[in-house]
C-alpha cells in the first residue's frame, strides 16, 4: 500500500468513526426521550386514579347520611380524627395527602393532594367560607424525571327534594 491509499484509508475510518458516533448519540437521546415519555404517562395515569377514587367518594361527611341542608351543615376540609388513608370515606378527607407510590419498577412516585372549597364564579381562586363545590388539586413527582404532573377536579354537591 502506498501513502495515498494509507490517507484515504484512514480517512474512511475516521468517517466511520463519525457515523457510529452520532448514530449512537441518536439512540441514547431517543432512550432519554422514551424512559421520560413513559414516566410522565405513568405519572399521569396515578393521578387519574387518584381522582379517580376521591370522586368515588361521598361529597362531606354529612352529605352521606341526607343531613345537610345548609352550608353550616357541611363539615371542615380534612379527614376527621381517627382516620387514615384507608379509611377515608369522604372527598375532602384527602387534603394533605403525601403518598408514596412504588409499584412501578421504573420509578417511586410522590402524591400530594390539596383540597379546598372554590367560589362557583372563578374556579381558580379558593374560597375561606363553605361552598357547595371543592377543588382537590393532585402534584405527581419523581426524582427519576424533570416533569411534575399536576392535575384538578372539581367536586360538587347537588341534592334534589
Amino acid at each position: 500500500m502506498n501513502t495515498g491509499q494509507m490517507l484515504i484509508t484512514l480517512a474512511a475510518l475516521m468517517l466511520l468513526s463519525l457515523v457510529i458516533l452520532r448514530v449512537t448519540n441518536g439512540f441514547l437521546y431517543t432512550d432519554d426521550v422514551l424512559i421520560d415519555s413513559k414516566l410522565g404517562v405513568l405519572g399521569v395515569s396515578i393521578a387519574t386514579s387518584m381522582m379517580e377514587e376521591a370522586t368515588g367518594k361521598a361529597f362531606d361527611e354529612n352529605s352521606d347520611s341526607g343531613t345537610v341542608l345548609g352550608l353550616n351543615d357541611l363539615t371542615s376540609i380534612g379527614p376527621e380524627s381517627g382516620e387514615s388513608y384507608a379509611d377515608f370515606d369522604d372527598f375532602d378527607d384527602y387534603d394533605g395527602l403525601v403518598k408514596y407510590d412504588n409499584t412501578m419498577p421504573v420509578a417511586t412516585y410522590k402524591i400530594e393532594c390539596k383540597v379546598n372549597f372554590v367560589i362557583p364564579a372563578n374556579l381558580d381562586s379558593y374560597s375561606a367560607a363553605k361552598t357547595w363545590h371543592k377543588k382537590l388539586d393532585i402534584r405527581v413527582t419523581t426524582p427519576a424525571s424533570q416533569d411534575t404532573i399536576e392535575m384538578s377536579t372539581i367536586y360538587s354537591y347537588f341534592y334534589y327534594r
